[in-house]
């Protein structure tokens, strides 16, 4: 009995091993990583009119071929440009009888094969669709082929070009995507559509070539295990039904894929064997409520993304695919729109395997294909992408560029008829406008009845957008019902490296500069702020106070997760002046269902209060992490103290009067203040002078400091100091020049307006001088009143860079406003002095920027006068499409009463100076 069991398991082994898998058989490279080179020749431009060879994949520009061409630039050479490619390889006799396809996944834009001198086919048009011809009567098997490729850069269908060329992007030429040769047995099954819901319900279709056919099913969870199996005769074309019973589902949060094996028999006998992977999922638009994945409502934390890399354009490979999915899901995001084409299909691979739901879209910018034209991209658009479970919904071009005569062709080749959206417009329920300002009461927006979906929004520009207004948009999008999220606009900035201009990067004209990271991902200071935003974990502001008792009030904002699959740990530390002390542990995991509320408790020693900042830092199920929080324990005034008690050794205070000065010296220092007005004018110490001067000068206040004098305490310390008149001299300053070398100032002061952009104290502090900053504070990003979130409180050491974003991409910028200022060290050309402050929630401001805005003054960055401040308020900053005020409350003005001048409602700034070493 168990010899014959062993036989008839050698019978099926047999026969399984004999089903022919697709034979593929590469021409070309897989992508930018490993090109093949091929004879090339191209007609205008660059290294045009001779034959050479090039890379393949690849677009030519980034090969040193053709024009670089930005989609708003006047082309000198627009219908004049083309590559000749060839190729020549060779096939075993064996293929021979059997069905072969040569293999385009992408080519920009107009191509035509040949074969041995022969066309393939028709001229495809469209860059971004694979598409294949059958070439098994073109062949010499056994002998050397030539495969010939004419590709033009421009289409000669206008439709085409009004689609894919006329842009607010690169424009590239080329074979910029993989060739291969399929190989098929003569009976071949192909043409599969999955639908796989979420109750374990399996529906696919199939074409099985040939006669006599049956087909088998068999369908393997993750682990290998056969989960369901069906054998049926097989029909040209037919639909299959299967059933799992609880599947594990796929979602962004948990990307279960399961694997479908089909095994096309003739005769009995299996003859051609395909796999496809796939996830159990349902989605579903119920009108005036939501978009549903497994039944439950989205919140889409989206972004726009480019298939793009500075030395290879458009032209990418699977680790490109990799590296992008995994920055966005560091912003906590769960969703990234195809702009505006489709995307290679190792991408879609990558959102199935790591888990981000996706926006599939039909090449479109502000035209569309012509009717005949855009329904074979349609066609050739979902057939190779539909069985991706990451595709939630497909989209028919952008900003108008939408032919609405294609929308049923979506249905006729998705088995799940998943939904279209028009980016930009209304469609299907969904309302997708872009760049809509914080305020949606309007018309179909907050007091509307549609689904509210911007398919872009907060285009960022250099350092404004992004995260700039997030917090403000993301409460209201996750408070109103009938909002399914949005996207932003756009992931990374589309710098090329130019063969031409001796490799530099080129965003042209700053059009392409409007990404969360940069040319090569360089992490801007919206990406941190977008991941703390975004968390799906987020923990409720808390001040540390006397009476803490470790517990946080937190929020699950997974859709499926429990807070549980995640991992909670604190960390204290206490930050001193020559080291530091680090406590850490672990806290237990909550058990709060997806959308619940709860707290989460931490166990603190008993000494807590003797540090200076809490740390708690949540990963997810996969030990990534979702954000760190800073919770200050220590208050401003009191590492002052510490720090100023640091010097013990005393002099006596020498001051010395001229009609203008008062000149003091106290050890190695000397100090020269203004009589007229307190300002100081100049510092000296044994190295010579420290290039801080002239402050405090008031922004957006009146300098109106008067009738100077000055006193000695009773500790014998030098008091300079204005007074005060309710009319006349409100604002009011006081220097303390202390015996151990410290000097003390102190401002009160009130706005000058009801509204104001940013309220501080100003010095000067000549940029040619500074070299770098040490301090103690919120960073390493600057922040803007619109962009808080992100930082991390610590020590941090910053060299003075002159970075502006999105024209260099040397993060963090060095200039800026820092948040959360303790006190630091500033060091100059040949010194360096100290920084302290008493104020709480003070900012500190390097400098401003050569910065550029747009020409409806959009982007609109505000700094104040002199060099450096010690800001109580800062502004908010724009985006390309928004005034700052626009983004929400946090970019309005702020807003300070004066209370009839009453000293007690001023605003007050402390700071502590050290100037010398002594």
């Amino acid at each position: 009995m168990m010899r014959s069991f062993l036989y008839i398991f050698l019978l099926v082994i047999t026969a399984q091993a004999q089903a022919q898998q697709t034979e593929v058989q590469y021409l070309s490279g897989g992508g930018n990583n490993d090109m093949v080179q091929w004879d090339f020749y191209c007609t205008a431009g660059m290294n045009s009119g001779k034959w050479t060879t090039i890379g393949v994949p690849s677009c030519w520009e980034l090969q040193g071929f053709g024009k670089y061409d930005y989609g708003f630039a006047k082309d000198s050479v627009r219908g004049k440009e083309s590559g000749l490619y060839r190729k020549k390889f060779k096939v075993p006799v064996s293929w021979k009888g059997k069905n072969i396809n040569i293999v385009f996944e992408g080519v920009m834009t107009d191509a035509e094969v040949k074969i041995n001198g022969r066309l393939a086919g028709a001229k495809h048009q469209g860059a971004f669709y694979a598409f294949k011809y059958d070439i098994s009567k073109l062949l010499n098997y056994g002998k050397e082929n030539l495969l010939e490729v004419k590709v033009d850069k421009h289409s000669s269908n206008k439709s085409v070009n009004a689609a894919e060329r006329e842009a607010d992007y690169w424009l590239f030429g080329g074979i910029f995507r993989p060739v291969w040769l399929e190989v098929l047995p003569q009976t071949y099954i192909d043409d599969i559509s999955i639908d796989a819901k979420a109750d374990g319900s399996f529906r696919t279709k199939a074409t099985a070539h040939g006669k006599q056919n049956t087909l088998s099913i068999k369908i393997f969870d993750k682990k290998g295990k056969l989960v369901a199996e069906k054998e049926s005769a097989a029909d040209n074309m037919q639909e299959y039904a299967l059933a799992v019973k609880e599947p594990d589902l796929w979602s962004s949060e948990f990307p279960n894929l399961y694997k479908a094996v089909y095994t096309l028999s003739s005769g009995g006998k299996p003859v051609h064997t395909v796999e496809k992977k796939f996830g159990f999922r349902t989605v579903e638009v119920k009108q005036r409520d939501g978009i549903y994945v497994n039944g439950v409502k989205m919140k889409f934390k989206g972004v726009n993304r480019h298939s793009f890399r500075p030395e290879s354009g458009r032209t990418t490979s699977y680790q490109n695919s990799v590296e992008d999915v995994l920055l966005i899901r560091e912003m906590n995001m769960n969703a990234v729109r195809m702009s505006h084409y489709p995307p290679d299909g190792h991408f879609l691979d990558v959102c199935d395997s790591l888990g981000l739901y996706v926006i599939d879209e039909l090449a479109g910018w502000h035209g569309h294909y012509d009717t005949p034209t855009g329904s074979l991209r349609v066609k050739e658009m979902v057939e190779h992408d539909r069985n991706h479970p990451s595709i939630v919904i497909w989209a028919n071009g952008n900003e108008g560029g939408s032919n609405p005569e294609l929308d049923q062709l979506f249905g006729e080749y998705d088995l799940q008829k998943r939904v279209v959206i028009h980016p930009w417009q209304l469609n299907n329920g969904i309302e997708t406008q872009h760049y809509r300002q914080y305020n949606y009461g309007v018309s179909n927006f907050e007091n509307g009845r549609e689904i509210v979906m911007p398919t872009e929004f907060l285009h960022g520009w250099f350092d404004g957008g992004h995260g700039a207004g997030l917090d403000d948009y993301w409460n209201k999008m996750w408070n109103n019902p009938l909002s399914a999220g949005g996207f932003l606009w756009d992931f990374a900035d589309q710098g090329v490296v130019r063969k031409d201009k001796k490799d530099s990067l080129d965003t042209d004209k700053h059009r392409g500069a409007d990404g969360i990271v940069g040319p090569h991902h360089e992490k801007e200071g919206s990406f941190f702020t977008i991941k703390e935003v975004w968390s799906p974990i987020l923990i409720e502001r808390r001040e540390i106070a006397a009476g803490f008792d470790g517990r946080f009030n937190i929020e699950n904002r997974y859709q499926f997760a429990n807070a549980n699959s995640c991992t909670y740990t604190w960390k204290l530390k206490r930050i001193g002046m020559k080291e530091e002390q680090v406590l850490d542990g672990e806290i237990s995991a909550p058990d709060i269902a997806a959308g619940g509320k709860g707290q989460l408790q931490v166990i603190l020693p008993a000494d807590w209060k003797s540090y200076d900042v809490l740390y708690i830092t949540v990963k997810d199920q996969y030990q990534q992490e979702l954000f760190t929080w800073s919770f200050t324990i220590s208050r401003p005034a009191q590492k002052a103290k510490e720090l100023v008690a640091l010097n013990k050794d005393e002099q006596d205070i020498q001051i010395r009067e001229t009609s203008k000065t008062y000149d003091v010296k106290v050890k190695d220092i000397e100090l020269s203040f203004d009589r007229t007005n307190g300002l100081l004018k100049i510092v000296r110490n044994d190295k010579g002078i420290v290039p801080l001067s002239n402050g405090p000068v008031i922004q957006e206040g009146v300098n109106n400091f008067s009738k100077i004098s000055y006193k000695y305490d009773k500790d014998k310390n030098l008091v300079i100091s204005s007074a005060f008149d309710k009319k006349k001299s409100f604002n009011t300053l006081q220097w303390v020049i202390y015996r151990n070398g410290w000097i003390q100032l102190q401002v009160n002061y009130f706005p000058d307006s009801l509204h104001t952009k940013m309220l501080g104290i100003n010095f000067d502090l000549p940029e040619n001088q500074m070299r770098s900053v040490t301090y103690m504070g919120k960073g390493p990003y600057r922040v803007w009143k619109n962009r808080l979130k992100g930082g991390a409180f610590d020590v941090w050491n910053k060299k003075y860079n002159n970075t502006e974003t999105g024209e260099q991409w040397d993060y963090p910028e060095f200039k800026g406003y820092h948040a959360n200022f303790y006190g630091g060290i500033i060091n100059t050309e040949g010194q360096s002095f100290a920084i302290a402050t008493e104020t709480e929630d003070l900012f500190l401001r390097l400098y401003g920027a050569k910065w550029k805005t747009d020409q409806w003054h959009n982007y609109e960055p505000w700094f104040p006068k002199g060099d450096i401040s010690f800001m109580n308020a800062i502004p908010s900053i724009g985006s390309r499409t928004q005034t700052r005020e626009t983004t929400g409350p946090m970019g309005q003005d702020n807003i300070y009463y004066d209370y009839e001048k009453d000293p007690t409602r001023a605003l007050r700034i402390v700071l502590w100076f050290k100037f010398g070493d002594k």
